[in-house]
């Protein structure tokens, strides 16, 4: 700046025009350079995977037809992947790079051990990868050794018609709990597979020469267990409660087999009340629906148990059809049993639904509203004490007055 206009400065002005010029340039820095860092950390934070499959035409099965596979994987992950012949390019979050290129490994593993998937496994396996992302798995599931990794050791149950393997990690705890305890609860919504599981379970072990006999029950709750009312024979009056242990029988095995197997009474599907006075030995014994047994029905077949046996009990308490007032037996049991060792218990929750999209929406909209009404069930006992009080509080204040 020149002498001739220092001297035109206003006086008690000198310095603070210098001031305020260094000022502002320094915010404007300042930002630039908490922008820079943005930038820099989110950049850092991106994923870039390249993936290459030694197979083609596993590659491609594994993409899905159109690339549906990898649309889901994109959908469910929010990630970006491009397929080129047997490559795929992965962009996106590097932790949910990550997710996806477990996802993608695991599924591929599958394929090259002769299964074939479908978009409930492309699910699952995505389901998977995020509980393992999370530290959500259980150590059994993680690989042994380097050349295992990327690829979880998914539980699986194989039996004649099919191969089934868990879609989510309660699964996964499902079915170690069914190989390693004899007697096991598995709770939580409808369609996270507690009893075609069981069932699958139960048929394996009995191809295996593991156990003699299967035995399915259910409570027949809607006809209060008194049956001589509807038309028909026994197997007809039941069979109509019972429909859905039989259809996840016929998914497991041959249908002559399971006719074979029923008529031989190697299979036996009956209502809980058939069950009394009896021993179970040397079979897997599985209560469906058990939240509708009372605390007499569950005692009772709880201790029908017998030698060389395993007994699976499921049921969802948030579906109890008991008259009101009665407790639920398998509440009941699951509080009193708690500190047995030896009895697991494993809770599914609307996240392990394995049906369509919608059902997991569903049950959470019905979890939430039942929150609700706790809620404020909660808040108007409150209110009733605070009321009670304060009248008490009232009374004594006129007595005293008197």
């Amino acid at each position: 700046m020149s002498d001739h206009n220092r001297e035109m400065t206003p006086k008690g002005t000198k310095g603070k025009k210098s001031q305020t010029s260094n000022k502002q340039p320094a915010k404007q820095q300042a930002r630039k350079q908490h922008r820079a860092s943005k930038a820099l950390s989110a950049a850092s934070d991106m994923g870039h995977i390249v993936l290459s499959y030694d197979d083609n035409r596993l590659a491609s099965n594994l993409f899905g037809q159109y690339d549906q596979h990898l649309a889901r994987i994109e959908q469910k992950l929010g990630i970006e992947a491009i397929a080129r012949g047997n490559k795929v390019t992965i962009k996106g979050p590097a932790d949910l790079c990550d997710q996806a290129k477990y996802a993608l490994d695991s599924l591929y593993h599958r394929l090259e051990t002769g299964e074939e998937i479908e978009q409930a496994d492309v699910d699952g396996a995505i389901r998977m990868a995020q509980a393992a992302d999370e530290q959500l798995v259980l150590p059994q599931m993680m690989p042994e050794d380097a050349q295992g990794k990327g690829k979880l050791n998914f539980a699986q149950i194989a039996t004649r018609k099919k191969k089934l393997i868990a879609r989510t990690a309660t699964q996964d705890a499902y079915i170690r709990a069914m190989d390693r305890a004899d007697l096991v609860f598995g709770t939580g919504p409808a369609g996270t597979g507690k009893t075609y599981l069981a069932v699958a379970y139960a048929a394996s072990l009995l191809e295996r020469g593991v156990v003699d006999r299967i035995i399915l029950s259910r409570p027949a709750v809607e006809a209060g267990e008194r049956l001589g009312f509807l038309p028909g024979d026994m197997k007809e009056k039941v069979d109509p409660y019972l429909r859905p242990l039989y259809d996840a029988l016929y998914d497991m095995m041959p249908p002559d087999k399971v006719e074979r197997e029923l008529e031989a009474k190697v299979i036996e599907i009956a209502p809980l009340a058939f069950m009394r006075g009896r021993t179970l030995s040397n079979a897997v014994v599985i209560l469906d629906e058990a939240q509708n047994t009372t605390s007499m029905q569950m005692k009772m077949f709880l201790t029908r148990l017998g030698e060389n046996s395993k007994m699976i009990i499921t049921g969802d308490p948030s579906q109890i059809d008991l008259p009101s007032g009665e407790q639920s037996g398998l509440v009941q049991a699951m509080d009193i049993l708690s500190d047995i060792p030896s009895i697991v218990r494993v809770q599914f929750t609307a996240e392990d639904v394995v049906r369509h999209e919608l059902v997991m929406r569903i049950v959470n909209a019905y979890d939430d509203e039942a929150r609700r009404k706790v809620r404020i069930r909660r808040a108007l006992e409150e209110r009733a004490l605070t009321d009670l009080d304060e009248s008490a509080g009232k009374d004594q204040s006129d007595e005293a007055a008197q």
